[in-house]
């Protein structure tokens, strides 16, 4: 089995971003993904480019924080903050969605890093709204995509015309996570040739504590992610750790 180990929300706060980048050095996590219209944005390119085996895609964002573009009031409220939620984006005008998905990957680009992957906060990629135009970015920049028929059936993954992983899991989140948590995870997926599993770690900094509800959790996914234990496991069981560059 390949195994992508992909930590999101990088950009999000310098805690989020150290804590990232600790569970890459000292861990199992080989992928992050940035989000680029967040506080810790520019401290989280700068990390990256010191840690250049740390595959980094593109975390969009329309349900957090402010856009990017101007001028995208379906989008936003009336403090032009993203909306919470997703149940505004099936009536959101699409021209809007495109525009400031356009400009994230506009100021990713701008960077300097190389987009490995393309995914999103909420798993907004995957709303049928979104979809089509993130397919179209993927195309139009060569890179994979994170499974997107996350509720859905075969034949719709079949219809997928950008790379992605054969198997997926969201699963690593929550309270009561264990290093027997992952492994299970793991074991669950053992017949997919290549499967990326989605976490969260993070050291924890006012940002986290006041604008997320996931907060102490993610310390202790970052444990986890660092411990002897699991990277055993992974020794033993012959995994390879890799990132998304790696398909295809």
């Amino acid at each position: 089995m390949k195994l992508i180990v992909n930590a999101d929300d990088f950009g999000y706060s310098k805690g989020v971003n150290l804590g990232i980048v600790e569970a890459h050095r000292e861990g199992v996590v080989t992928s992050a993904t940035l989000m680029v219209n967040m506080e810790g944005f520019e401290h989280a390119v700068g990390l990256a480019k010191e840690h250049p085996t740390l595959g980094v895609g593109i975390h969009l964002v329309l349900t957090c924080g402010s856009p990017v573009s101007q001028d995208v009031p379906s989008l936003t409220d009336g403090e032009g903050r993203f909306r919470r939620g997703q149940d505004h984006l099936i009536s959101a005008a699409p021209e809007e969605i495109e525009r400031e998905l356009w400009a994230q990957l506009g100021r990713f680009v701008a960077s300097g890093l190389k987009l490995t992957h393309i995914d999103s906060h909420h798993h907004v990629h995957a709303h049928p709204a979104v979809l089509p135009i993130v397919l179209k970015l993927a195309e139009e920049y060569r890179v994979p995509v994170r499974y997107p028929w996350l509720f859905g059936t075969q034949e719709k993954r079949d219809q997928l015309s950008v790379l992605t992983t054969e198997g997926f899991s969201h699963h690593f989140y929550g309270d009561d996570l264990t290093v027997q948590s992952f492994v299970r995870i793991v074991e669950d997926m053992a017949d997919y040739p290549v499967v990326e599993i989605m976490t969260h770690p993070a050291y924890l900094d006012e940002a986290v504590l006041t604008g997320s509800s996931y907060a102490k959790q993610r310390t202790t996914e970052l444990k986890i992610l660092t411990a002897a234990e699991l990277k055993q496991y992974i020794h033993d069981q012959k995994i390879q750790l890799v990132t998304f560059s790696e398909l295809g």
